[in-house]
């Protein structure tokens, strides 16, 4: 897809100041420091267009970016942060919940997992979750540079193993390893409207 135009809209921390749902939605959920940023910056060709840091946590609301005038691309807190207080955890938990079951303009949640853990019984319950609720998803191995390549099926398949998920992606910020094949499964999702 040509990247034309990219705006950032909005930041939202509780969900009643959530946008008025007009143009389709591409979430990015994972737990923090999975490579949210970094997928949504590779994915548009812009530098800063979502923060990145590399401290865990950092993104503490669901953040819209307007694409082409056309479609959201939508950054979504990481979960999982230990260091989060329990308060904040539950306020993300129920922003992001609501998010993803009440909107009627997400078309796909893109769930990114770093490809050097071993799956967690966390994440296993998110993609059951997500399941469950009906909501079409992806998966995307992130900084899949830094396994070696002998030892990337075994990454792939150790997701496999533990959800009904066939198609999973790998990517790399660095080499761009991905990008193309993720940009055509969204472009296939926002053409068929999922």
């Amino acid at each position: 897809m040509k990247i034309s135009s990219t705006g950032f809209v909005k930041s939202v921390f509780n969900s009643g100041d959530l946008p008025k749902p007009y143009m389709a939605e591409i979430a990015f959920s994972g737990r923090s420091n999975v490579g949210n940023s970094s997928l949504i910056n590779t994915l548009l060709n812009r530098k800063g267009v979502a923060k990145t840091s590399s401290s865990p946590g950092r993104t503490q609301s669901i953040n819209f970016i307007e694409i082409n005038n056309s479609f959201f691309f939508v950054d979504l807190p990481g979960y999982g942060y230990a260091k989060v207080p329990v308060s904040v955890k539950k306020t993300w938990q129920h922003l992001i919940e609501g998010y993803l079951k009440n909107r009627s303009t997400l078309r796909l949640i893109i769930f990114i997992i770093d490809a050097r853990r071993a799956p967690r019984e966390e994440e296993a319950q998110f993609a059951d979750w997500i399941d469950m609720h009906g909501i079409p998803f992806m998966v995307v191995l992130t900084k899949i540079d830094k396994i070696k390549r002998s030892m990337r099926q075994n990454a792939l398949n150790s997701w496999k193993k533990i959800s009904s998920i066939d198609d999973i992606f790998s990517f790399s910020a660095v080499t761009g390893e991905g990008k193309y094949k993720i940009w055509r499964e969204i472009d296939n999702c926002l053409q068929c409207g999922c």
